[in-house]
């Protein structure tokens, strides 16, 4: 088997041809990979930053947003057939304590992650647990399908709270951001600026349903919101874990408004609570992963509509054994999703 192995603990990554097919557990199937993205997660495991560094077993196979073909049945496994088409749930729940037990799986408190601690996606097959199946509807290609559970994490964001007719500005625009400006806009934002630092990004934001856009580089986030809402936004979704925007996104936040954190930040974040947060009364909360199973209709929902386009946050599709050319196309600011493609089937 084929496959990218994060073989030693410094930067980089091995292409791998001599690897051996998975075996499966009775509760798992086999899954032949179609098509794999590049997360944020695999950036830190490819740099070895120390968050790869306190969770990886080296060494492994990783990558964690996929679709593909079911080719192996375990014995456990019932409701899926070979040949069913479909994409992964990251998180593996324990569904024993307390937040698996009252509908919370996506906050587990032994949660496990395919890429991470499982075997991950960067290969011609992965196991995968039954409870982390997502069956692909009709229609559905096998690069869509990839890009379902980044588009999940925009989406859980965005509807975290009320959006409809709200002033919603969105920080960042990597793939996630530009999946929350596209599900922003076909949930009934009233207006939706996009913030980033890459006018290629922000061309893509205004691409997938940007009313306006801000380039933080040029110009003062707060003074520019302003100008285009005539007063501070309804609702501010942080999607780059950066200190310094997640500062203009509170300056740039009415009163009583929402502020929601999702980019995970290596640093930590300085806030004037008195200022941002009490005097205000903003409505803070942070936002991880998806809910598992909502998000997930949520995106079939909002596929259905038609108003999400899909393409368009796409990026480069390279083959899985020129992976290096893709996490470098992402360093240099490409904008949208990377695609790693089986090199038998690129």
């Amino acid at each position: 088997m084929n496959g990218i192995v994060k073989a030693e603990a410094a930067p980089g990554a091995v292409y791998r041809t001599d690897l051996p097919l998975p075996e499966i557990e009775e509760n798992q199937v086999l899954v032949k990979v179609h098509a794999a993205a590049i997360c944020g997660t695999d950036m830190h495991i490819y740099d070895w930053t120390q968050y790869a560094q306190e969770r990886l077993r080296l060494p492994m196979v990783f990558g964690h947003e996929f679709a593909g073909e079911i080719v192996r049945l375990g014995r456990m496994v019932g409701g899926w057939q070979i040949g069913d088409r479909v994409a992964g749930e990251t998180h593996i729940p324990c569904n024993a304590c307390e937040p698996c037990r009252t509908g919370r799986q996506h906050i587990c408190e032994n949660m496990r992650i395919i890429g991470v601690q499982e075997p991950g996606a960067f290969a011609d097959y992965i196991p995968v647990h039954k409870d982390c199946l997502w069956r692909l509807s009709e229609g559905v290609d096998w690069q869509t399908g990839a890009v379902l559970e980044p588009m999940g994490v925009g989406v859980h964001g965005v509807l975290s709270g009320e959006i409809g007719g709200k002033a919603a500005v969105i920080l960042g625009c990597g793939p996630i951001g530009l999946f929350a400006v596209a599900a922003a806009k076909a949930s009934g934002a009233a207006k939706v600026i996009a913030v980033d630092l890459f006018p290629q990004k922000l061309a893509v934001a205004k691409q997938v349903g940007a009313d306006a856009v801000v380039n933080s580089r040029e110009e003062d986030v707060a003074q520019a919101v302003a100008r285009e809402l005539g007063g501070g936004a309804d609702v501010v979704i942080d999607y780059t874990g950066n200190r310094f925007a997640i500062a203009a996104g509170f300056a740039a936040l009415k009163k009583g408004g929402r502020f929601t954190f999702v980019g995970l930040s290596n640093d930590r974040i300085p806030l004037d609570v008195n200022n941002d947060i009490i005097y205000k009364e903003a409505q803070v909360n942070g936002v991880t992963g998806r809910l598992m199973y909502k998000t997930w209709y949520d995106c079939e929902r909002l596929l259905k509509t038609g108003r999400i386009d899909v393409q368009s946050i796409l990026g480069g599709r390279y083959r899985m054994s020129d992976f290096d050319s893709a996490f470098a196309a992402i360093k240099a600011g490409a904008p949208g999703k990377m695609l790693l493609i089986p090199d038998d089937e690129f």
